[in-house]
């Protein structure tokens, strides 16, 4: 009996004919839309609410290196935490200051100072700083898959340089990529606003109060124009975390000090709410 090519349980001519090699070609060439990674999302892309760490600032001194926090975490619009610690110590002679997702960035701080310990009970040496500042850069990249899809870690490395006998500052972005910075460097949501006001107070040999005070103004002025990035809070006496690396190693300003510098800033922007002038020339 003659098959029947016009009945309506018949498939076209073109899906009989033999030729693909698989499945999926078969489909790419018929019905594409239908792949895996053609099909339309369904629903709201998912999102992520943690909260973040916001505006590091550094600065070089006569002898050193001054790294601050402000203590502010944001989770949206909302005020997260408000006495979060974001500057840390990576070994004796460097420090670390995290921006962005708190819980990674707070992992990722540990993991590096435990390597670094690492490092130098294995060797019996500790690992230069150009050598600390290359491996935190790895680690960063390592974090790319999360920082696409919003998780991204992005701190800033400071320490003193026992070979050079100064202070050095590192800066970076989300996929790794490492830049020294001279004189100061700002890092996190309010660090425009920060490094404008590093811009027009920083200069060369300033004593090491001095660069704690110029911190804490430029921690001020982020604050002052960017919702993630909390003031000092006086009320609730939490203060921007402080801390110095020098010759003599890593050093945390205590509260009692950090407290006296900021009321000090705080008095001085109730006769100019902008903060010190700079001159012209």
């Amino acid at each position: 009996m003659e098959a029947n090519t016009h009945g309506t349980g018949r498939l076209p001519a073109a899906f009989l004919t033999p030729g693909s090699s698989s499945f999926i070609d078969f489909l790419a060439a018929h019905s594409p839309e239908l792949l895996p990674g053609r099909r339309p999302p369904v629903g709201p892309p998912a999102t992520i609410e943690a909260p973040h760490g916001t505006t590091i600032v550094a600065a070089s001194f006569a002898g050193g290196v001054v790294l601050a926090g402000d203590r502010r975490a944001t989770m949206g619009n909302v005020i997260a935490q408000r006495d979060i610690e974001k500057v840390f110590p990576a070994d004796e002679y460097s420090a670390v200051g995290i921006a962005g997702t708190a819980g990674l960035a707070v992992e990722m701080v540990r993991l590096f100072q435990l390597e670094l310990e690492h490092y130098e009970k294995i060797e019996g040496a500790q690992l230069s700083l150009e050598g600390k500042a290359n491996r935190l850069s790895t680690m960063i990249r390592g974090n790319l898959g999360m920082a696409m899809q919003g998780l991204a870690v992005v701190p800033l490395f400071a320490g003193y340089d026992l070979d050079l006998g100064r202070g050095r500052i590192f800066t970076y972005d989300v996929t790794g990529g490492r830049s020294e910075e001279r004189g100061f460097a700002a890092t996190g949501s309010g660090s425009v606003f920060a490094r404008g006001s590093l811009k027009k107070l920083y200069r060369e040999g300033l004593a090491p109060e001095q660069a704690a005070t110029l911190v804490v103004q430029a921690l001020y002025d982020a604050a002052d124009d960017d919702s993630a990035t909390g003031g000092p809070d006086l009320a609730r006496r939490i203060f921007p975390i402080v801390a110095l690396v020098t010759e003599d190693g890593f050093r945390r300003l205590p509260e009692e000090e950090v407290s006296e510098i900021a009321r000090s800033v705080t008095a001085r922007r109730l006769e100019q709410p902008d903060g010190p002038q700079a001159p012209l020339l």
